[in-house]
């Protein structure tokens, strides 16, 4: 059986599971084992996502199950994420996609956010419950590391709305042996989400030693710019986890850097992740410099925009600002 889900396009075996361990050939069928499993279910704000451009101070039901087709040794959920992998555990609590989208309205929440491992080896699931709560009114997002195939993305047309992806470095040798996967996937799955009209916003975890150098991050840049000088770029803060435990978190100075590449490549939105109180975090205006969006941490402190343009001089803010 080949899976076409993302872009490793296993080719399954009988008896066998794909790079996920979450998607299995039964008898000639495509079983996946995480099918409304939930192994996390909480309301958080979109900004926490993170997604700044996004319908800013709504609240994002976020659900998970177990797994994950890469393998990064710096996971930060690899609790859940890696599990299968690690232990041929698959935990979680069947929900189905019903409760999960009445759950999201009770909670007044007009987003559902596929988050914390990869909603790309959960997508019946997140196809499921976005298909429900796109009748019901509700946003979807994917929190990603973009690995999806045309394919997916096409599918994906008829419910998603979003997408923060993670783009972890800009060297395939290093995606390679530090992920398992490719940078190549990476980057066309951006393109296919960009191509049908998802709202997209990316991210790169600065891992020191690993692709916190000047030329690297200008690299990320640069290709960032060239898709769109409007995709804001998250550069966040990474800290020891997993199998790569020693060494310290991102420095601030690193991070900075980060952002005055993305400045340089003419990037209009940039900011700091996991950075508290750094004055990035809050939106400002590209042409006159107003602040238009100002945060708090994960929190909206005030939003100033006028029918999303700034203010003081009317320039149109990329984002989606209206449900």
């Amino acid at each position: 059986m080949r899976c076409l889900l993302c872009a490793h396009r296993c080719t399954i075996l009988p008896g066998r599971a794909g790079v996920c361990k979450v998607r299995v050939n039964e008898a000639g069928v495509l079983r996946t084992l995480v099918l409304n499993r939930l192994v996390s279910a909480s309301a958080d704000p979109v900004e926490k996502k993170p997604l700044f451009h996004f319908l800013p101070g709504e609240r994002a039901f976020s659900i998970a199950t177990a797994g994950c087709n890469f393998r990064c040794r710096y996971c930060q959920n690899w609790q859940i994420s890696q599990a299968p992998r690690d232990s041929d555990d698959v935990p979680g609590t069947v929900t189905p996609p019903e409760d999960v989208v009445a759950t999201a309205i009770r909670m007044r929440c007009s987003i559902v956010a596929y988050t914390y491992t990869e909603p790309t080896i959960f997508f019946e699931t997140a196809e499921a419950v976005g298909l429900l709560a796109r009748q019901a009114g509700l946003k979807n997002v994917f929190v990603t590391n973009g690995y999806l195939t045309p394919e997916a993305v096409d599918r994906a047309r008829a419910f998603l709305d979003a997408a923060n992806v993670d783009l972890k470095g800009f060297d395939d040798r290093r995606y390679r042996r530090t992920c398992g996967a490719t940078l190549k996937g990476v980057l066309e799955g951006i393109d296919a989400l960009l191509a049908a009209g998802v709202w997209v916003e990316i991210t790169t975890l600065v891992v020191p030693g690993v692709n916190d150098s000047q030329e690297e991050l200008a690299a990320i840049a640069r290709h960032i710019a060239g898709l769109s000088p409007d995709l804001p770029w998250h550069v966040s803060r990474y800290h020891p986890d997993y199998r790569m435990t020693a060494g310290a978190p991102t420095s601030l100075a690193s991070l900075e850097r980060a952002r005055s590449a993305g400045k340089a490549a003419g990037l209009r939105y940039v900011y700091l992740g996991n950075v508290s109180g750094h004055a990035s975090e809050s939106t400002t205006c590209p042409n006159c410099a107003t602040m238009v969006l100002s945060r708090a941490g994960f929190a909206l402190a005030a939003n100033c925009l006028r029918e999303g343009r700034c203010p003081a001089c009317g320039w149109n803010i990329a984002g989606v600002w209206a449900p």
